[in-house]
């Protein structure tokens, strides 16, 4: 063989083993490109949602036989399941602030975001009780600013999105309509709405400077441009009521109703507002609800696929946050230890006992206990015959036993007054029968009047017999004295019958009323003795 035959046969072998290889790593790609449809290439994204934290940062309930709930716990368990996956995002749906107790409401719900903040939240919406004390202070916890109790707040680290809480002024959300959040190189877009009843349950004075429109219109609205943007996975964060069996079946509420008319883009919604368990697919929309106060979360798995960037799979489990098998969190104990400390030791002083538990929830009759003898000290408080409580006003019930004034605060923290009004028969009446112009039950809580209602009548005309506690007929042109919290005067809860009054006087806050009542009528053993 000459030394050109060599050469060319040399040249020739290296020519068909860089052919092989090129065809062996051709069949590789390509099998690898099949398998990347099978769940082991699917990005695996984690959501872990909280609603109705209400910031119950030191409260515990029993679950299901098991201890659950406080600031430490919720901690705890949020930080493990974030650890089991770096593609986790830990968002809320609204009231995670509002009716709190003093270690939260004492300082103006700053402990409740330095909460959020110390785990990272990164997106949420607020509820209608982030309004309770209007639309600034609303933006000082989010944003950042001055309070002349508290000084100077830092905000939340949580990015915000409310797509129908319209500024009256500009007529655009008062907040962005919606979040987009990167994960894996997957853009996730969040969308917030709350509960159109706002417009009932928040004071007027606390809203006027905004509007709270319908939810649908508002979610699809930004859908539409989520959509423009290539965003194909869509989160909705909506502080409206669902709820759900354990199986997922016998589903009701606002959310459940208007799923058919959210924008099939939209892939999960996490609920809020009616503190029930929801764990159900309505419409193709996974919709969840993890109780409220901390007692439980959400965690929504997604599978996506990297290339299309469209979910192929999704399910979600209700976490009970219970203090068995694991640990407080220590970061969290320290933040509670350091507002327990500037809470002080009058929070702790017991000031009643009660001779039997006291509930708050209504009976077979329609009556709360609890509302009654709160209505009963406001009464007394304002030195008239008649007074009205509603439901809402209530956070928990006493327990038997000694009554502490940081119970007090618990199961009346909204910070309402008393106001004496005078209203006619007439508004008494009406204010009666709004108590269905919602359309299903609201009752109020009365003392110093007895009435009847036709509950098959129509709404309106539902009242007969409206007495007075001496038995006379309540007159429709008589006027009448009677208490009512600040919140109802001004036609809270849609009582706006209420606000046709007139005030005469401002009384004591609610709670201070019941303080002095339990005092005279169920003074502590010591001081018994």
């Amino acid at each position: 063989m000459s030394k050109f035959q060599a050469i060319s046969s040399l040249f020739i072998l290296v020519f068909i083993i860089i052919f092989v290889t090129y065809k062996i790593s051709a069949y590789s790609s390509n099998h690898s490109t099949t398998n990347h449809s099978t769940s082991n290439h699917y990005i695996q994204v984690h959501l872990l949602g909280v609603n109705d934290f209400h910031g119950q940062l030191n409260k515990y309930q029993m679950v299901s036989g098991t201890m659950a709930g406080g600031a430490e716990y919720l901690s705890a368990h949020l930080k493990k399941y974030k650890q089991e996956n770096p593609n986790t995002l830990l968002v809320h749906s609204g009231d995670m602030v509002g009716g709190s107790p003093p270690i939260s409401s004492q300082f103006k719900d700053e402990p409740t975001i330095e909460f959020l903040n110390l785990l990272h939240f990164d997106v949420g919406t607020p509820g209608n009780h982030e309004l309770d004390q209007g639309v600034n202070e609303m933006k000082r916890l989010i944003y950042g600013g001055f309070n002349k109790k508290t000084g100077y707040f830092q905000g939340a680290n949580t990015s915000y999105s409310s797509a129908n809480i319209i500024d009256r002024k500009s007529g655009t959300p008062l907040l962005p309509q919606y979040v987009i959040k990167q994960i894996d190189g997957i853009n996730i877009g969040f969308i917030g709405v709350v509960t159109k009843e706002t417009n009932l349950y928040v004071a007027p004075e606390n809203r006027k400077e905004v509007e709270i429109t319908d939810e649908v219109t508002a979610i699809n609205r930004s859908v539409k441009i989520l959509k423009e943007k290539g965003i194909k996975v869509i989160v909705v964060l909506a502080h409206d009521s669902a709820k759900s069996d354990k199986a997922g079946a016998n589903t009701s509420g606002a959310l459940v109703e208007m799923a058919p008319r959210i924008d099939d883009e939209v892939d999960v919604i996490f609920a809020g507002h009616s503190h029930e368990y929801a764990n159900t697919v309505v419409a193709g929309k996974l919709i969840v609800q993890a109780y409220s106060n901390g007692k439980a979360f959400s965690q929504v798995n997604l599978e996506i696929d990297p290339h299309s960037k469209i979910i192929v799979k999704k399910q979600a489990k209700i976490i009970v946050t219970s203090h068995h098998h694991i640990k407080p969190d220590k970061e969290t104990v320290a933040l509670l230890n350091k507002y327990r400390k500037r809470l002080g030791s009058h929070f702790n002083q017991v000031i009643g006992q009660m001779p039997e538990e006291i509930k708050r929830n209504q009976d077979a009759n329609g009556e709360s206990p609890l509302a009654k003898m709160i209505a009963e000290s406001e009464r007394e408080a304002m030195g008239v015959d008649i007074a009205f409580v509603h439901q809402g006003e209530m956070r928990k019930s006493f327990k038997k036993g000694e009554v502490t004034v940081e119970d007090l605060y618990t199961v009346l923290p909204m910070g309402h007054s008393v106001s004496k009004l005078i209203l006619t028969g007439d508004q008494i009446k009406l204010a009666l029968e709004q108590q269905w112009a919602k359309g299903y039950e609201n009752r109020l809580q009365t003392v110093g009047l007895t009435y009847n209602w036709d509950p098959e009548a129509p709404i309106g005309n539902r009242i007969v017999a409206l007495k007075d506690m001496k038995g006379q007929e309540i007159q429709a042109s008589s006027e009448y004295e009677v208490a009512v919290s600040n919140y109802l005067a001004s036609g809270g809860d849609n009582f706006t019958a209420f606000e046709q009054g007139r005030l005469v006087e401002s009384g004591p806050q609610v709670v201070t009323a019941l303080i002095r009542y339990i005092q005279q009528k169920y003074p502590p053993h010591s001081l018994k003795e």
